[in-house]
């Protein structure tokens, strides 16, 4: 594996990791959607993910990374539509798509 396609996976990785730690700790989505740090943080995350799935894909387009173009598109749409994106959105990345996202991400580092 090229250094800079596993440096960009360790970001994504590393990202998935402080999503889980910015979550409040009853992970109820009402504490989250009342917790704005939270909700910054995890959006800033995801973005990051986006960030690198998009420079994965430049590098490496076949990558075995379930729904990677969508990644990129939700960083896309949280950067340039923030005022569209909603903590249900967020909450609903963060709790259905995350875990599959870190056990593909996982599985190629190790």
């Amino acid at each position: 594996m090229q250094p800079e396609i596993k440096a960009w996976l360790k970001d994504i990785e590393i990202s998935i990791t402080e999503i889980y730690d910015f979550l409040p700790e009853d992970k109820t989505f009402n504490s989250f959607q009342n917790d704005i740090k939270a909700r910054k943080a995890i959006e800033r995350n995801i973005e990051i993910i986006g960030e690198a799935m998009n420079r994965l894909l430049e590098k490496e387009p076949d990558i075995l990374i379930t729904d990677s173009r969508k990644i990129v598109d939700t960083r896309n749409r949280i950067i340039h539509g923030y005022d569209s994106v909603s903590s249900e959105i967020i909450w609903l990345i963060v709790n259905r798509y995350l875990p599959v996202l870190e056990k593909e991400v996982k599985k190629l580092l190790y």
